[in-house]
């Protein structure tokens, strides 16, 4: 009985845990889960600070027609469906299908068993939420994302070039990216908001791809640092000194390169892994910064020929963990995240739960009725397992007591009769403290023992030895005796029944009060209802429904006490019937023997 209730309360449940939903005026959302077991193969943490970039292409998104203008409908929630998370479209192209989206994910996505989030859309009413400079902490100085247009600083600081001669392709790590030939540049004039003071720490990063050998190539270039490619070596130079990565760039592969500079040296990364730490005494860099050439000079020189992508300059110096999780997650041919199905509220029961809705409707005078229904549901499972254990126990040791009884012979019938014991007396006070206990006097639990000890002390007293010098003559009882002793073993097996039905009359309440409760509650709800319509005037289905139903509520919680309670009475009741027929049969038994022993 006990795992009906669980398990239907399991499937009420059920459907209020899986339809959240963050807001109805969103048609359509899309979880979106992060690769723990990946990120745990490479010994990756997620950064407190990380962001993921969202790839929606045909193969994981087909609602691009459904999208808003600009994407001005699209936002991501964490896990939870509650905490908004800040986001910035790169790209969002719906003709050819494909959009890029960065998301600045949730501090405490890295303690996540199951990383995720939701990505919403399908809200034509919706604004735009999109907001580069929002995803980036004070620390980010700039980032060029390269895409189409102008090239221009997305953080905060609008650190924008003075000079882009840069041309934009197709294809790059991230979207676009800037083109180099060997003679273009881009040069962001010295200011103070990307001052680099290595005392403090910096990192500077960037996607960097090379379709032929270069002759000292120039990726970044600050006063007297430069990172450039040899052949096909990075090298990192710092006043004068330089690092040669022992690891060559791959032709025609987009691969990550980044700087960290602090108290310690400068360090080289490739793809998240050090290639290196150079010592050089520079304490600060504060010049013009050239991007794809060398700008200590008016003109271009050591220029790059290849492709740059993604060039950031933070204040914080980010350890392998952070530059190795940017780099799998920011790859082109990154499996990092994982895209569930499109959903609807209607796929899926999102959105409020029926039951919770129901629940918001019901009145204060249904809240009562509710109430009272609880307390007597409450009190009747606890009888019926109370009872149930304690029947359970009477039942098993009767059987004990029947047997070790039929074992005795006529001459011996009162031998299983001890003093009373502790036992005993426990069992008078608590019958259920005794059932859950197994320290206490043999058959103290049964309730024939209980009858036969009666019987068995009116036998002792009416069979009084008379001792005439050594010899002692025995009694023989006479019929009115033995309708005395017979009459005390009926007495009791009448209070043992009581103490059975004890509280019985608390199911049957329940089952007999509690739909008329129910009933009662469901009435004056519906009144209450067609009360506030006549007052309103409004009426239609939309105005009497959410009402009606809030008022059938109480005749469920009824119901939901009275059928628990009838089935538990009945197979109760069935278990009392077999304990008292085994008494009833045992008196006779028992009375039979004795006539025939001392008549």
């Amino acid at each position: 009985m006990k795992r009906i209730v669980w398990l239907i309360a399991a499937l009420l449940m059920t459907p209020t845990l899986a339809q959240a939903w963050w807001n109805d005026d969103w048609g359509y959302r899309k979880k979106i889960s992060i690769d723990a077991q990946k990120l745990q193969q490479d010994a990756i943490k997620i950064p407190g600070d990380a962001m993921a970039l969202v790839r929606l292409h045909t193969g994981n998104f087909t609602y691009f027609m459904d999208l808003g203008e600009n994407g001005k409908d699209i936002r991501f929630m964490s896990s939870d469906d509650k905490t908004p998370l800040k986001f910035y479209i790169e790209k969002l192209d719906p003709v050819n299908e494909m959009a890029l989206i960065w998301v600045k994910l949730p501090k405490d996505i890295a303690t996540a068993n199951e990383p995720s989030f939701w990505m919403y859309y399908g809200n034509q009413k919706a604004v735009t939420a999109s907001e580069a400079p929002a995803i980036f902490d004070v620390a980010q100085m700039l980032t060029y994302h390269f895409e189409a247009g102008a090239i221009k600083d997305a953080t905060a600081y609008a650190n924008q070039p003075s000079v882009a001669t840069s041309t934009v392709m197709e294809g790059g790590a991230i979207g676009d990216a800037a083109a180099f030939t060997g003679t273009e540049q881009v040069r962001v004039t010295s200011s103070p908001a990307i001052k680099m003071l290595t005392s403090e720490g910096w990192t500077v990063s960037a996607w960097v791809k090379i379709d032929q050998p270069q002759n000292d190539g120039v990726i970044f270039h600050r006063d007297s640092l430069s990172l450039f490619v040899r052949g096909q070596s990075p090298v990192l130079r710092v006043g004068g000194k330089e690092l040669v990565g022992p690891t060559s760039l791959n032709l025609a592969l987009w691969q990550h390169l980044a700087i960290t500079a602090n108290s310690s040296g400068f360090t080289l990364y490739l793809d998240g892994k050090p290639l290196g730490v150079l010592l050089a005494d520079v304490s600060v860099l504060d010049g013009d910064i050239g991007i794809g050439a060398d700008v200590s000079t008016s003109t271009v020189s050591r220029g790059f020929s290849g492709a740059i992508d993604e060039v950031e300059i933070s204040k914080n110096v980010l350890d392998q963990n952070a530059l190795q999780f940017a780099a799998v997650m920011q790859g082109q041919n990154s499996a990092l995240l994982a895209y569930g199905e499109d959903a609807t509220p209607e796929s899926e029961g999102g959105g409020e739960s029926y039951v919770l809705a129901t629940l918001n409707n019901v009145t204060i005078d249904g809240w009562v009725i509710i109430g009272i229904l609880a307390v007597m549901f409450l009190i009747s499972w606890i009888v019926m397992l109370a009872k149930g254990i304690v029947l359970a126990r009477t039942l098993r040791e009767n059987k004990k007591f029947e047997h070790a009884f039929n074992q005795l012979g006529v001459a011996d019938l009162t031998k299983l009769d001890h003093a009373d014991e502790e036992g005993i007396e426990d069992f008078n006070e608590s019958p259920l403290l005794l059932s859950l206990t197994s320290n206490h006097a043999a058959f103290a639990g049964s309730s024939i023992y209980r009858v036969y000890h009666i019987g068995s002390q009116e036998i002792n007293k009416r069979l009084v030895n008379t001792v005439d010098g050594a010899v002692a003559t025995p009694q023989v009882l006479s019929a009115p005796a033995l309708n005395a002793i017979k009459s005390s073993m009926d007495g009791v097996m009448v209070r043992e029944l009581q103490k059975l039905n004890s509280q019985m009359v608390l199911l049957t309440i329940a089952i007999s009060g509690g739909p008329f409760l129910g009933l009662l509650g469901t009435v004056v709800g519906v009144m209450i209802t067609f009360a506030a319509i006549a007052v309103s005037g409004e009426v239609n289905v939309n105005a009497i429904a959410p009402g009606i139903a809030a008022a059938l509520t109480a005749t469920v919680c009824g119901l939901a006490v009275a059928i628990p309670a009838l089935f538990g009475y009945n197979y109760l009741g069935s278990q009392i019937k077999v304990i008292t027929a085994d008494m009833h049969v045992f008196i006779d038994e028992f009375i039979a023997k004795i006539a025939e022993q001392y008549s």
